[in-house]
């Protein structure tokens, strides 16, 4: 069990850019999770299905926290603000909730007015956060998180990174 966040750096991943196997390429329709990332914990998810998280077609991708960027295909009525957004996710089966079930959880750091259900999200993940964890309760996972948060912007903000903001697999929604 972890406790609340200790001390750990702002920022992850090389400042020569991302690494191997990073970039990492995701895609899918933003679907219904456990309802528990905007109601029970203020921090609200996009979700996509777990089918096909895959690296090279064959190895799964390691549970734990990531970050990166999320492309929307949003219409142009619910967001005027642009259609790539930086992200921090959870890959996997939060054991504080004993899922039974793996999950991808996107925290797309920007506020949306409504939700955006059945709607094509792609990502593009930059770097790994850290691993998975069980927390002693509820306010340390949140506050884990939202340092998690922290640490994503922070490194999306060199300059190695922000370029993946234009990378065009982000709104290439006809696939």
């Amino acid at each position: 069990m972890r406790a609340p966040a200790t001390e750990r750096p702002l920022t992850v991943g090389s400042a020569e850019g991302p690494e191997d196997p990073f970039p990492l390429r995701l895609s899918g329709p933003v679907i219904k999770g456990f309802g528990r990332g905007s109601k029970e914990l203020q921090i609200p998810t996009a979700n996509i299905p777990i089918g096909g998280l895959r690296v090279g077609g064959c190895e799964t991708v390691e549970s734990g926290v990531y970050y990166g960027y999320a492309g929307l295909d949003l219409p142009a009525t619910t967001d005027g603000d642009g259609k790539v957004f930086p992200m921090v996710m959870s890959i996997g089966w939060n054991p504080f909730y004993k899922n039974s079930v793996r999950s991808v959880e996107v925290h797309i750091i920007h506020t949306f007015p409504k939700d955006f259900y059945g709607v094509q999200m792609n990502l593009v993940i930059l770097g790994f956060i850290r691993p998975e964890f069980d927390y002693v309760s509820k306010e340390a996972l949140i506050e884990d998180i939202r340092m998690d948060i922290r640490v994503g912007v922070n490194s999306l903000e060199r300059d190695k990174y922000r370029k993946f903001k234009n990378d065009p697999y982000l709104t290439d929604f006809e696939r």
